[in-house]
């Protein structure tokens, strides 16, 4: 947040942090939680200095294991959901947890087998809580300040009971919601909705008790929140005069990025395109609900493809590829507009990589956002490069509105780009770092920029190779999987002691 002085100039609190999804964390049951590891990170956090852990969204995953195409926009992801804390509350045992096969492998999430194995387990601990005492008015309190919770528990169960097809392809009853039709699966699927709102309530607990503990170390959560909706998803099902349809719910348009030097069809994502009059007509209802709930998850939040809420690119749907796009404007300022007056708990910071134009800096310059720095871009002979910073002089008046990356999740680690870069780039490099020891050398400069805000991912910190990379865009599978060890966090945790000082 930002002080401001007499001379009107915003005074920034320093923020400096690591960047690991909650996926990443170690754990014996193939996945990271909202458990144990996760204490211990933030505790690694704060004992080194640091005050911000980045995540990366935290959504409910799909095909592709994507946390950019969330199965909904409220709902939290069940892989999360810690068991050794169910086994603590009595709901399941240690032997029941420990004789599933998640994966043999600590460094890689094996979601195929998560897929098959977990939600059974969990469906053990729901059949123990609803015999509980006092299990119905617990629930009847979370699902009161959560008015999305029906929509995704019913999306969820009805897609489990047509054999996990998307909602687009159910009878025409189920798709359109007909009242008669969904009076009609409503006894076959009660059990599972039911199943579906106790693994929400439950990570709504566990989430809050782990954020309570940040907050006590001081160290604040960065979220993340993807622009767009995944078309199979309770948003799109539910809320569909929110998007681009026709009247059978099919996408008139959907999302993309134009071609460029990199890829000359474009990207296609395939992504629904936003209603924005509709939305402008209804006092932005969809995207308030969606960052309301970030605000009770987050205490900074990372909006993705934020150029999109100033213009956004169309492709037509069904084409091929992203070629015959057109650019549509966004109702971006006035939905930011109406987020200030209702002054939500959460800062929000912006993802403006790509193709930025002037309505995009114009957007960017009046929301007062930080918008983003990543170093691996920043090294070439443009002083106008707006990802090159400087040392910072230990003033906060002289802190700049900006949140320096080494790298993101989409790309390569810094170890294993600067194996890749030209000797060229590595010249420039050295002279902003000072020093030889790269790439090393360029993890501390970022440590100690003008930026407010710093986020360093693990695998830069231990600079470790490209095995660990997170996520390779255009790419359809082998991502989201890397996970750190215990041994991982123990040699970060002696790094970053002498990193953050």
């Amino acid at each position: 947040m930002a002080d401001t002085q007499c001379t009107g100039k915003p005074v920034y609190t320093r923020r400096r942090g690591l960047l690991l999804p909650v996926f990443s964390l170690p754990s014996k049951y193939g996945i990271g939680t909202f458990g144990r590891a996760a204490y211990d990170f933030i505790d690694l956090l704060a004992e080194g200095g640091a005050n911000m852990w980045a995540i990366l969204p935290t959504g409910v995953t799909g095909y592709g294991d994507s946390p950019y195409q969330s199965f909904s926009s409220f709902a939290l992801n069940p892989y999360f959901l810690d068991l050794d804390m169910l086994v603590e509350r009595g709901l399941l045992t240690r032997g029941e947890c420990e004789s599933v096969d998640f994966g043999s492998d600590p460094a890689r999430v094996d979601y195929g087998k998560l897929y098959e194995n977990r939600l059974p387990l969990l469906m053990t601990a729901y059949a123990r809580a609803v015999g509980r005492p006092g299990h119905a008015e617990e629930m009847a309190e979370f699902e009161s300040r959560a008015p999305w919770l029906d929509d995704h528990a019913r999306f969820t169960a009805i897609k489990e009971a047509m054999g996990g097809a998307p909602w687009y392809e159910w009878p025409d009853g189920l798709k359109n919601r007909r009242p008669r039709a969904m009076a009609a699966i409503e006894e076959q699927i009660s059990c599972e909705v039911g199943f579906h709102k106790f693994l929400q309530m439950e990570l709504d607990r566990q989430w809050r008790l782990l954020r309570a503990y940040a907050k006590e170390k001081g160290v604040q959560i960065m979220g993340d929140l993807p622009i767009y909706c995944a078309y199979d998803s309770s948003d799109c099902w539910a809320m569909r005069e929110n998007f681009r349809f026709d009247k059978d719910g099919r996408p008139v348009e959907v999302a993309g990025v134009p071609p460029d030097y990199f890829c000359e069809d474009g990207q296609l994502w395939g992504n629904p395109v936003y209603n924005w009059s509709r939305m402008k007509r209804d006092g932005f209802r969809f995207w308030m609900a969606r960052l309301r709930r970030c605000a009770e998850l987050y205490d900074i939040l990372r909006i993705d493809h934020f150029r999109g809420f100033a213009s956004y690119y169309a492709v037509p749907a069904g084409a091929e590829n992203a070629r015959n796009g057109v650019w549509r404007k966004a109702e971006g300022r006035r939905l930011f507009e109406k987020a200030a007056q209702e002054n939500l708990p959460v800062e929000i910071v912006a993802e403006d990589l790509g193709f930025i134009t002037k309505d995009v800096t114009m957007l960017l310059k009046r929301t007062g956002f930080a918008g983003m720095q990543v170093m691996e871009f920043a090294f070439d002979n443009d002083r106008r490069n707006p990802h090159k910073n400087r040392m910072w002089d230990g003033d906060p008046a002289t802190l700049r509105n900006k949140i320096a990356y080494t790298g993101t999740h989409d790309n390569p680690p810094l170890a294993a780009w600067w194996e890749e870069t030209d000797e060229a780039t590595r010249r420039i490099a050295r002279r902003y770092a000072k020093t030889k020891d790269l790439p090393a050398g360029i993890v501390r400069a970022v440590a100690r920029c003008d930026a407010r805000f710093i986020v360093i991912p693990v695998q830069d910190v231990l600079l470790l190779g490209a095995e660990t990379r997170i996520n390779t865009p255009a790419t359809a599978s082998g991502n989201w999987c890397w996970r750190a060890t215990e041994d991982d966090l123990a040699s970060a945790a002696e790094k970053i002691k002498t990193l953050f000082e």
